[in-house]
């Protein structure tokens, strides 16, 4: 059986040159890259090499990068390492309501700490309500967060546009925003878009799971959250995930040269299954089409079916694809991201995602589409009231 593999938003498989570098760098440069031999020195030449390789992606400095174990970490050291360095000057902090859960779990938890969180809504599209945001700014806010790309819609939201009117209003508030599922899909320029932290993951790019980094400007002050040997300058202790990293910067590398090509190919994807649900009876597409949605997620609502359901029909057809956050399944819920943007009550639990990677064709789009088509009415049949 043929397998169709829709769900790189959720992880992706690691490309072939990524594996063979890390092999090498763990059965040969396996030092430790604080040690001051040879044998840790090329250890440390990889971490040097991965700097440079995500700093041309992003056109920032390779001291910017803080190399860590994926977007989770990142995501809590923006929030609370942000409220650590800076609660001094106040104890507000701005986000959204279609957040992933690591960024509004850290916001709970500094709430109980008794920092004052506000929330800011969306349209029915997904995109965050800019003068609301803008005027809940206050002289106490110390940092405003809000995700680049919604991982659940692919909602692309305009952090360039965002960062520039937070500064206009207070320019002693950080920007923060999760780009775990913006890096390789957008082209990101934190520095243009007066970001102050960017958070990455690794294995949402064709690289290994278990690694990310952070992009934090040299001026912005964040405290760490893991104490230790002091590794990379103090800003995140413990002995660095050399293989990991190699990997990360390589498939960033990799990401950077064929870019074009690559969203190319995921916008035609897109854009053919877009095209087979919207033509389908009962079946409603979230993603908007265009710049304002990322061009590897389709989510769709399917009414008169359950998404799990639907989810295992695909699955023993060989296609594979996500009922929301993979990172939230051990906790099923419905999501809040369908929720905010105003989705009818009895779809919230008929929603699919569709994402797309580098190994993805427009035939598999549709041979989906057609599994999809058969599928519906059978199940229907079924349909409890």
């Amino acid at each position: 059986m043929r397998e169709i593999y829709f769900d790189n938003a959720a992880t992706t498989r690691v490309r072939p040159e990524v594996i063979e570098l890390m092999d090498r760098v763990m059965g040969e440069d396996y030092g430790n890259p604080s040690a001051r031999h040879i044998i840790g020195m090329k250890a440390e030449n990889h971490i040097r090499t991965a700097a440079q390789q995500i700093a041309a992606s992003l056109k920032v400095k390779p001291g910017e990068i803080v190399f860590n174990s994926g977007g989770t970490e990142g995501n809590n050291t923006a929030v609370i390492g942000t409220f650590l360095a800076r609660k001094g000057y106040g104890k507000h902090i701005i986000s959204t309501n279609i957040e992933h859960a690591a960024v509004y779990k850290p916001l709970e938890f500094l709430q109980d700490m008794g920092c004052d969180i506000t929330i800011i809504g969306t349209d029915s599209k997904g995109h965050i309500d800019k003068e609301g945001l803008i005027a809940a700014i206050r002289p106490d806010t110390i940092l405003v967060s809000a995700m680049w790309v919604n991982n659940e819609i692919g909602a692309v939201e305009d952090i360039p546009e965002i960062g520039r009117l937070i500064k206009e209003k207070n320019s002693r508030t950080y920007f923060h925003t999760d780009a775990i599922q913006a890096f390789g899909k957008l082209t990101l320029r934190p520095r243009e878009a007066n970001v102050d932290m960017l958070t990455v993951s690794s294995h949402k790019f064709h690289g290994p799971k278990g690694a990310g980094f952070m992009y934090i400007n040299e001026k912005a002050h964040v405290s760490p959250v893991i104490f230790g040997g002091g590794q990379q300058k103090d800003r995140r202790s413990g002995t660095e995930n050399v293989p990991g990293i190699a990997g990360t910067g390589l498939a960033a590398e990799l990401y950077r040269r064929e870019h074009d090509e690559i969203i190319g190919r995921m916008l035609r994807i897109k854009n053919r299954l877009t095209d087979r649900l919207n033509a389908m009876d009962g079946v409603y597409v979230n993603s908007e089409r265009g710049e304002l949605s990322a061009p590897h997620i389709v989510s769709a609502s399917f009414e008169g079916v359950r998404a799990e359901v639907l989810l295992h029909a695909l699955e023993e057809k060989g296609i594979y694809v996500s009922s929301g956050s993979a990172c939230s399944s051990n906790h099923p819920a419905i999501s809040g991201t369908l929720k905010a943007i105003g989705v009818r009550k009895d779809l919230l639990d008929s929603t699919l995602r569709f994402s797309f990677g580098i190994y993805n064709n427009e035939e598999e789009a549709d041979i989906a589409a057609d599994c999809i088509t058969e599928l519906l009415p059978v199940l229907r049949r079924f349909r409890r009231y």
